[in-house]
């Protein structure tokens, strides 16, 4: 048909800017994707977090999921890629390096195949750069996810120092383990939508931030509706009526 014979040109030639395996629907996939990961990032999560707490402390707790996003891309091109998908170092880790140059990002990307035994390359068609975009948000996601464990807990010096670190020295291990042919992949473990790589990363890694910094100041707990005070009733001399509630003041 003339669709299949124009579709059938437009991929016959073969140049440094369009490859004879690209393919140009894969990989405006992959990016619609990778789009719809970082919306749910930004400005989602930070709109949320920003309207949970209390209204001084909106603007902290948005800087934080704004910052952990931003400072994911610059450690995630410099050298958390390669640690997450690069060449085996260990069992769980691979060679820390940039993911920068032009020569690495215009080459057609390499993936692990779901298979046991060693760890064979699957080549999708679309490049290297749409492959670190569409890792880079999920990377992104799991560290904001985190965030929402110590709103209102941790000191916002103290999280600037955290993120590039827990990204380097804990994200790329269990994305290396499973997605890049670590030891788990060769176990047989399978991730297919990041359940073990993002939200349990991020869950414990939450719950164990939470338990360790400060707790909370009653003042500075989101979604504080009010307490209820005992106060006498009016006409008791200044007791309370058989312990009983009489008034209850609500404070916001």
């Amino acid at each position: 048909t003339k669709r299949a014979r124009s579709r059938e040109m437009a991929y016959a030639a073969s140049s440094p800017a369009v490859p004879d395996w690209l393919n140009k629907g894969d990989n405006a996939w992959q990016l619609t994707a990778a789009t719809f990961v970082g919306i749910q990032s930004m400005p989602g999560l930070v709109v949320l977090y920003g309207s949970i707490v209390k209204k001084k402390w909106a603007v902290n707790s948005a800087f934080m999921a704004l910052y952990a996003y931003a400072s994911s891309l610059l450690v995630w091109v410099l050298v958390g890629f390669r640690m997450a998908f690069g060449e085996r170092l260990l069992p769980f880790w691979g060679k820390a390096g940039v993911a920068l140059t032009q020569d690495y990002l215009v080459g057609r990307a390499k993936l692990s195949a779901t298979k046991r035994g060693s760890t064979p390359l699957v080549e999708p068609f679309y490049p290297e750069a749409t492959l670190v975009m569409f890792q880079f948000e999920f990377a992104a996601i799991t560290l904001i996810l985190l965030a929402g464990s110590v709103l209102g807990r941790m000191n916002i010096k103290a999280w600037m120092a955290f993120t590039p670190l827990w990204l380097m020295l804990s994200y790329t291990v269990g994305a290396f383990s499973l997605w890049g042919g670590g030891f788990l992949y060769h176990w047989g473990v399978i991730d297919y939508s990041g359940g073990y790589v993002i939200h349990l990363s991020s869950g414990i890694a939450g719950f164990t931030a939470a338990y360790w910094v400060r707790t909370q100041l009653p003042s500075l707990l989101p979604l504080h509706v009010g307490t209820a005070t005992r106060e006498p009733a009016r006409g008791s001399g200044g007791q309370c009526s058989g312990g009983r509630l009489d008034r209850v003041r609500l404070t916001c």
